[in-house]
């Protein structure tokens, strides 16, 4: 049986290995339109790739997909997290979970990754074609043969099955050469990316982080806690990434042009804020406001919220008026940014849309139009919010596609 795999990232390699241990009698070969596999793997987690996240339970676990969390809680009892885990130990490679449930290769490299995946590869005699472009298939299906014909830029190739493992495309023409085979496509949209807040007046202070505020989309119903990065260009970290994960269509829709609504001291309303700024006035009545930061804000953001509301770098708590500190209340609990644009988080570009899950079997992940041809990764109608989910879509489906391909 010959297996061709197009795609060679994450999922086609994962979908190549475990067809080879389960199918040890089929001719498997991985073909990569770029010059060398597993770009995605390379630069992942800045380089240390970010391999999965924490395993925990399945009812929390799968809440991390924005999209495809229906077929994930069937796939993921066949080849979770913990398997992921176990499969790269068993391969020599040893992980490792840091605070926030990331999980990395021991080494902080992904270049350990990219290894084993190549040597096990290599081992069960699987062929990598690399500066390959696929630029269409048929189905030859009489009473000779039933193959795929897959063309080549200066060939044709014959396959019995056939695995789609291209990851997402930024546009829709990209799905062109699969929407031919009867195959509806759930328009690609950007998915993990920054706020750009060109008129922000906290771009000076690019660099500083917040453990714990909450970000809201004003007019959605969109919001999430968790760290936040200011940066040159507007904000970033978990929270705003996880943000725009969820909210990826209604923000497309509104063109990457809204309000984002930010509660500084996430724990407290507007009124418990000045409730503690009373108490300021009798505990420490002499103590300058803007040189003693509160709730365990960074000085800098702190200063500058301080001087945004109007307070004199010298003006100390019992001096300060009612008015003065309700406006340093209401930007701590309620900062409302104009968003204008967007930016790639990193070069980690995913994308929320694909082949529409309602075309393929949820079991086997094989086309419900085209028998022999399957899919897995992100050319499907899945993603994952930001933290090693991505790479789990991708093991997993690449797992089940794979171990299913050769029935």
């Amino acid at each position: 049986m010959q297996i061709a795999i197009i795609g060679g990232g994450a999922s086609g390699f994962m979908a190549a290995i475990t067809a080879a241990e389960t199918y040890p009698d089929a001719r498997i070969t991985i073909f990569e339109k770029n010059k060398t596999v597993l770009n995605k793997v390379r630069i992942s987690g800045g380089g240390r790739c970010n391999v999965t996240h924490n395993p925990s339970d399945l009812r929390f676990f799968i809440k991390n997909y924005p999209r495809g969390e229906k077929l994930l809680r069937k796939l993921l009892h066949q080849f979770d997290a913990n398997s992921t885990v176990n499969w790269f130990e068993k391969r020599g490679v040893k992980l490792k979970t840091e605070t926030d449930g990331r999980m990395f290769p021991v080494s902080d490299s992904s270049h350990t990754i990219i290894e084993c995946l190549i040597k096990t590869a290599k081992n069960h005699q699987i062929a990598i074609r690399t500066s390959t472009n696929i630029k269409s298939f048929s189905k030859i299906q009489n009473d000779y043969t039933n193959t795929f014909a897959i063309q080549l830029d200066d060939e044709t190739i014959h396959a019995d099955r056939l695995l789609i493992a291209t990851g997402g495309y930024p546009k829709a023409s990209g799905f062109d050469w699969l929407q031919e085979h009867d195959h509806h496509i759930i328009p690609p949209l950007p998915s993990l990316f920054t706020f750009n807040t060109p008129d922000n007046y906290l771009l000076p202070l690019a660099g500083v982080s917040v453990q714990d505020v909450d970000v809201r989309i004003m007019g959605t119903k969109h919001e999430w806690r968790g760290p936040l990065l200011i940066t040159h260009w507007g904000f970033s970290g978990p929270a705003v990434l996880k943000l725009s994960a969820w909210g990826a269509r209604d923000l497309a829709e509104k063109e990457y042009h809204f309000i984002c609504r930010i509660n500084w001291v996430p724990e407290m309303n507007e009124q418990q804020i000045r409730e503690v700024f009373i108490l300021e006035k009798t505990k420490a009545p002499k103590q300058q406001i803007s040189s003693h930061a509160k709730f365990g804000l960074p000085s800098r953001l702190w200063k500058t919220f301080a001087e945004k509301a109007e307070i004199n770098e010298g003006l100390r708590w019992s001096e300060a008026t009612n008015k003065v500190l309700n406006r340093l209340a209401e930007l701590l609990s309620n900062s409302q940014f104009d968003v204008k644009g967007k930016t790639t988080f990193k070069e980690e570009f995913v994308t929320c849309g694909g082949i529409a899950l309602t075309d393929i079997d949820p079991d086997t992940l094989q086309s419900r139009s085209v028998p022999g041809l399957f899919f897995s990764g992100e050319v499907l109608d899945v993603d994952g919010i930001t933290g090693g989910f991505n790479f789990q879509n991708a093991w997993t489906t690449g797992y089940i596609a794979g171990k299913n391909i050769g029935a």
